[in-house]
Protein backbone atom coordinates (compact mmCIF):
# COMPACT_ATOMS: atom_id res chain seq x y z
CA UNK A 1 0.00 0.00 0.00
CA UNK A 2 1.11 3.72 -0.49
CA UNK A 3 1.38 6.64 1.89
CA UNK A 4 -0.65 8.92 -0.02
CA UNK A 5 -4.15 8.55 -1.09
CA UNK A 6 -5.41 10.07 -4.13
CA UNK A 7 -8.18 12.60 -3.33
CA UNK A 8 -11.41 12.35 -5.26
CA UNK A 9 -12.07 15.13 -7.07
CA UNK A 10 -15.49 16.62 -6.68
CA UNK A 11 -17.01 19.57 -8.09
CA UNK A 12 -14.98 22.85 -8.12
CA UNK A 13 -17.33 25.73 -5.41
CA UNK A 14 -19.45 28.53 -7.62
CA UNK A 15 -17.73 31.24 -8.06
CA UNK A 16 -19.88 34.10 -6.01
CA UNK A 17 -17.43 37.14 -6.78
CA UNK A 18 -19.58 38.91 -9.14
CA UNK A 19 -23.03 37.84 -7.80
CA UNK A 20 -23.51 40.97 -5.43
CA UNK A 21 -22.48 43.10 -8.81
CA UNK A 22 -25.54 41.17 -10.08
CA UNK A 23 -27.85 41.77 -7.65
CA UNK A 24 -27.10 45.80 -7.74
CA UNK A 25 -27.35 45.58 -11.60
CA UNK A 26 -31.22 44.23 -11.56
CA UNK A 27 -31.77 46.20 -8.33
CA UNK A 28 -30.58 49.38 -10.95
CA UNK A 29 -32.93 48.57 -13.17
CA UNK A 30 -35.72 48.00 -11.50
CA UNK A 31 -36.06 51.24 -9.83
CA UNK A 32 -35.16 53.22 -12.87
CA UNK A 33 -38.25 50.98 -15.10
CA UNK A 34 -40.90 50.83 -12.59
CA UNK A 35 -42.94 53.74 -12.19
CA UNK A 36 -45.00 54.71 -8.88
CA UNK A 37 -48.69 55.34 -8.83
CA UNK A 38 -49.44 58.82 -8.30
CA UNK A 39 -53.10 58.22 -6.77
CA UNK A 40 -54.69 55.60 -5.06
CA UNK A 41 -58.45 54.86 -6.33
CA UNK A 42 -61.14 55.96 -3.65
CA UNK A 43 -63.87 55.64 -6.31
CA UNK A 44 -65.31 52.97 -8.74
CA UNK A 45 -63.74 53.27 -12.35
CA UNK A 46 -65.75 51.07 -14.99
CA UNK A 47 -64.65 52.88 -17.53
CA UNK A 48 -67.32 53.13 -21.09
CA UNK A 49 -66.15 51.79 -24.33
CA UNK A 50 -65.44 53.84 -27.30
CA UNK A 51 -64.71 52.98 -30.78
CA UNK A 52 -62.53 55.84 -31.56
CA UNK A 53 -60.01 56.87 -29.20
CA UNK A 54 -56.84 58.78 -29.02
CA UNK A 55 -53.75 58.81 -26.54
CA UNK A 56 -52.87 61.99 -25.26
CA UNK A 57 -49.46 63.40 -25.88
CA UNK A 58 -48.60 65.55 -22.94
CA UNK A 59 -49.53 63.58 -18.93
CA UNK A 60 -47.93 66.05 -17.18
CA UNK A 61 -50.48 68.93 -18.76
CA UNK A 62 -53.37 66.95 -17.91
CA UNK A 63 -55.72 67.12 -14.38
CA UNK A 64 -57.32 64.63 -13.94
CA UNK A 65 -60.89 64.25 -11.47
CA UNK A 66 -62.18 60.55 -10.90
CA UNK A 67 -66.22 60.63 -10.46
CA UNK A 68 -67.99 57.08 -9.88
CA UNK A 69 -69.73 55.20 -6.59
CA UNK A 70 -67.00 55.13 -3.36
CA UNK A 71 -65.10 52.48 -2.93
CA UNK A 72 -65.54 52.28 0.79
CA UNK A 73 -69.40 52.96 0.97
CA UNK A 74 -69.61 52.75 4.92
CA UNK A 75 -67.71 56.25 5.26
CA UNK A 76 -68.45 57.89 2.24
CA UNK A 77 -72.11 56.83 1.50
CA UNK A 78 -74.12 56.26 -1.74
CA UNK A 79 -74.22 58.20 -5.11
CA UNK A 80 -71.46 59.45 -7.29
CA UNK A 81 -68.04 61.15 -5.57
CA UNK A 82 -65.45 63.11 -7.07
CA UNK A 83 -61.80 62.42 -6.18
CA UNK A 84 -59.33 65.25 -6.63
CA UNK A 85 -55.59 63.73 -5.91
CA UNK A 86 -56.59 61.58 -3.06
CA UNK A 87 -59.33 62.70 -1.37
CA UNK A 88 -63.38 62.38 -1.77
CA UNK A 89 -63.85 66.68 -2.68
CA UNK A 90 -67.15 68.77 -4.23
CA UNK A 91 -68.11 70.45 -6.88
CA UNK A 92 -66.93 73.44 -5.14
CA UNK A 93 -63.72 72.30 -4.69
CA UNK A 94 -62.65 71.21 -8.39
CA UNK A 95 -62.16 75.08 -8.58
CA UNK A 96 -58.97 75.30 -6.42
CA UNK A 97 -57.82 71.33 -7.62
CA UNK A 98 -57.96 73.34 -10.88
CA UNK A 99 -56.17 76.49 -10.08
CA UNK A 100 -53.69 74.34 -7.64
CA UNK A 101 -52.82 72.39 -10.75
CA UNK A 102 -52.27 75.28 -13.42
CA UNK A 103 -49.63 76.87 -10.57
CA UNK A 104 -47.36 73.64 -10.85
CA UNK A 105 -46.49 74.52 -14.26
CA UNK A 106 -44.66 77.18 -16.33
CA UNK A 107 -46.94 80.25 -17.41
CA UNK A 108 -46.65 79.78 -21.15
CA UNK A 109 -47.63 75.98 -20.90
CA UNK A 110 -51.13 76.56 -18.84
CA UNK A 111 -53.07 77.29 -22.53
CA UNK A 112 -52.11 73.78 -23.18
CA UNK A 113 -53.32 72.09 -19.66
CA UNK A 114 -56.42 69.36 -20.21
CA UNK A 115 -58.59 68.06 -17.63
CA UNK A 116 -59.47 64.93 -17.79
CA UNK A 117 -62.41 63.00 -16.29
CA UNK A 118 -62.42 59.74 -15.54
CA UNK A 119 -66.14 58.52 -14.81
CA UNK A 120 -67.44 55.95 -14.11
CA UNK A 121 -69.70 53.94 -17.00
CA UNK A 122 -72.93 54.56 -14.06
CA UNK A 123 -72.13 57.86 -12.85
CA UNK A 124 -75.32 60.15 -13.65
CA UNK A 125 -74.72 62.59 -16.21
CA UNK A 126 -75.78 65.49 -13.26
CA UNK A 127 -72.47 65.11 -11.42
CA UNK A 128 -70.61 65.31 -14.74
CA UNK A 129 -72.61 68.70 -15.97
CA UNK A 130 -72.05 70.32 -12.52
CA UNK A 131 -68.05 69.37 -13.36
CA UNK A 132 -67.97 70.96 -16.53
CA UNK A 133 -69.86 74.47 -15.17
CA UNK A 134 -67.55 74.52 -12.72
CA UNK A 135 -64.67 74.51 -15.34
CA UNK A 136 -66.65 76.63 -17.88
CA UNK A 137 -66.38 79.17 -14.62
CA UNK A 138 -62.95 78.82 -14.65
CA UNK A 139 -61.75 78.78 -18.34
CA UNK A 140 -60.78 75.61 -18.27
CA UNK A 141 -62.58 74.19 -21.46
CA UNK A 142 -59.84 71.80 -22.70
CA UNK A 143 -61.94 68.70 -21.46
CA UNK A 144 -61.66 64.75 -22.36
CA UNK A 145 -63.02 61.69 -21.06
CA UNK A 146 -61.20 58.40 -20.32
CA UNK A 147 -62.63 55.24 -21.96
CA UNK A 148 -61.67 51.65 -23.19
CA UNK A 149 -61.30 50.47 -26.69
CA UNK A 150 -64.41 49.26 -28.03
CA UNK A 151 -65.58 47.60 -30.55
CA UNK A 152 -67.81 49.00 -33.72
CA UNK A 153 -71.25 47.43 -33.69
Amino acid sequence: MSKFKKKKKGLPPINTASLPDIVFMLLFFFMVATTMRETSPLVGQDLPTAVEIKKLSEKRLVSTIYVGPAADKKTYGDGDKIQLNDKIATVKEVRAFIYAEREKVPQDEQSAMTTLIKSDMKSTVGTINDIEAELREINALKVTYATRQGTEK
